[in-house]
């Protein structure tokens, strides 16, 4: 049997197929609930047939739906409408699928357990070892440590994770400035951590990418003249060694929080062989790593070296997907 994994996000929507094919796409959730349905008709269209549908999702959390709980039956109903004639399993929070109809009267059970697929299909890739998953997208940071071959987190659902440390609101694309650096520049959506890693040549230039604060694209004259609005300026006005300062504080005030968080999650647990680096920012992981001496000396995977960067890009897509596999060969 094949099957496609979805994951269904608020920014983007991801699909990976037990096939080893993936696409991401972005789709801001948030301005088209209703549209999701032929969007994620679109997404499919393109990746080879399938059997069955394993579906996640984070998109529940969207402010155009009026709860958690809202956000996931009306995700729940587009993708039944989008794919009638095909089953349809859906992760939860308790590590298990379950049919997409049994959730309508308990739809909390599949808000953002999307992380929890990964680090289940990560932890039986490392069964003899303990390992600490940071998995960081354009919008998070997800940290989950997992106690040879099983996950062992502290917090189940966001709100829970959020106070843990096992989730960090931060990621590499889209998460504004001004929420890394505080009150020291515009609190206004002027600039986002992508400029920051631009500018400071982590991430390559990329002139059609235009999904940035202003629409205009990726690249480090553009991010520039980003940078220098949020300090109330204009580039002409705001030298590159400028530009280039205020990116390096905020990536130094990110990579120091998730650090933080690293500690946190890390505490009071047995020691750690290896750090596995995943999703479309793992750069970010990766660079803590680099620049703290209580974890440069661990071993890194990353998961696109593992998978190819399609594939690493859309981790937990491809996660739900070969757990369901797995579940599936398991049926008598």
């Amino acid at each position: 049997m094949t099957i496609l994994g979805l994951d269904i996000g608020g920014a983007n929507l991801k699909a990976a197929h037990t096939k080893g094919v993936a696409r991401t796409v972005a789709f801001p959730l948030w301005k088209n609930p209703l549209g999701l349905r032929d969007e994620l008709t679109r997404l499919t269209a393109a990746m080879p047939p399938f059997d069955r549908l394993a579906v996640t999702m984070t998109g529940e959390l969207c402010d155009c739906f009026e709860s958690k709980r809202d956000g996931v039956l009306s995700i729940l109903q587009s993708t039944r409408q989008a794919f009638r004639e095909t089953s349809i399993r859906v992760w939860t929070n308790e590590a298990r699928f379950v049919d997409a109809h049994r959730l309508l009267d308990a739809p909390d059970a599949a808000a953002a357990a999307n992380w929890l697929a990964l680090a289940c299909w990560i932890a039986r890739r490392f069964p003899s070892e303990n390992v600490l998953l940071i998995d960081t997208g354009s919008t998070t940071t997800d940290m989950v440590y997992l106690q040879r071959g099983t996950p062992a987190p502290r917090g189940l659902v966001d709100a829970a994770r959020l106070e843990s440390g096992e989730l960090v609101y931060t990621g590499v694309r889209r998460t504004p400035i001004c929420a890394v650096l505080g009150m020291e520049v515009a609190a206004e959506f002027f600039a986002t951590m992508l400029d920051a890693y631009v500018v400071a040549g982590l991430v390559p230039e990329n002139a059609h990418d235009r999904d940035n604060a202003d629409g205009r694209p990726a690249t480090r004259a553009f991010a520039h003249a980003r940078l220098a609005r949020l300090r109330c300026s204009d580039a002409d006005a705001f030298p590159v060694s400028a530009a280039t300062a205020l990116a390096e504080r905020a990536l130094r005030a990110q990579w120091e929080a998730v650090h933080h968080a690293m500690q946190r999650v890390a505490a009071g647990k047995p020691r750690l062989d290896r750090i596995v680096v995943a999703g479309s920012g793992e750069i970010l992981g990766r660079n803590v790593c680099a620049r703290f001496d209580d974890w440069s000396a661990l071993p890194i995977t990353s998961a696109a070296e593992l998978l190819g960067s399609a594939l690493s890009e859309a981790a937990c897509a491809y996660a739900v997907a070969m757990l369901a596999a797995e579940e599936n060969a398991d049926e008598p």
